[in-house]
This record gives C-alpha cells, structure tokens and sequence, in this order.
C-alpha cells in the first residue's frame, strides 16, 4: 500500500475507527454503529466505505459486504504525525517536541512519562 494512504478524511476515520474497535463488520454492521452513534444514513455511510475500499483502506469480501480494516491505526497516526511535522515545523522532530514542551501545560505524571521514553530510546 502507498503510504500517501495513509491520508484519511474525517468521515473515512469514522468509518475506520469503526473497524478498528471492532474488527471485520458487514457494511450494514457499520452503518447501524455509526448511524446510533453520529446519526449518519445508510447512504452516507456506503459511500464513505467504498471510497476507504478504492483508497485501499478497507478490503471487502463476500458474502454480505464484509469490511476489513488493512491499514492500521498506527500507520495513520504516524502519517499524520509526520504530515504535521513535515508542514508546520520544517520536517524537524525537534521543533515539534520544543512547540510541544513550550505549551506549559503538562503535568508532573506527563512529564515524567515523557522523560522515560526519551530514556528508552537511548
């Protein structure tokens, strides 16, 4: 899969999300979650799945229109972590980890936790 993929409107990560809490669904599965959850209609909902199947996102098979999530959560997430970093801070980590820690607004767990991972990437 092409990592430009990776690149999910909002609507598609509702629909993903979906898959990822609850893994491979029938379509028809997917419109009633999101329909009792974001009021969606059935229509909305199958054309979002089919452009997430002609993206390469979702994989659907037979019988009853299953839907299977193919890339992850955590390949989306790296994507639009490094879209950001890549846009608004010139593709360097640095500056995003410094705009990041300027904020001020972490708390002491926070700030510890982040100085243990810092630690095991060492």
């Amino acid at each position: 899969m092409r990592e430009d993929n990776y690149k999910l409107f909002d609507s598609e990560k509702k629909v993903m999300e979906v898959l990822w809490e609850h893994g491979t669904m029938t379509a028809g599965e997917v419109v009633k979650v999101l329909r009792d959850s974001i009021g969606w209609n059935r229509n909305t909902t199958y054309t979002v799945i089919k452009k997430c199947i002609a993206k390469g996102a979702i994989e659907r098979t037979e019988p009853k229109f299953q839907c299977t999530a193919v890339i992850t959560k955590e390949q989306v997430q790296d994507y639009e972590t490094n879209e950001l970093v890549d846009k608004m801070f010139d593709g360097s980590k640095e500056k995003f980890f410094a705009a990041f820690l300027d904020g001020g607004k972490l708390s002491e767990n926070e700030v510890k936790n982040l100085k243990d991972m810092v630690n095991r990437l060492k």
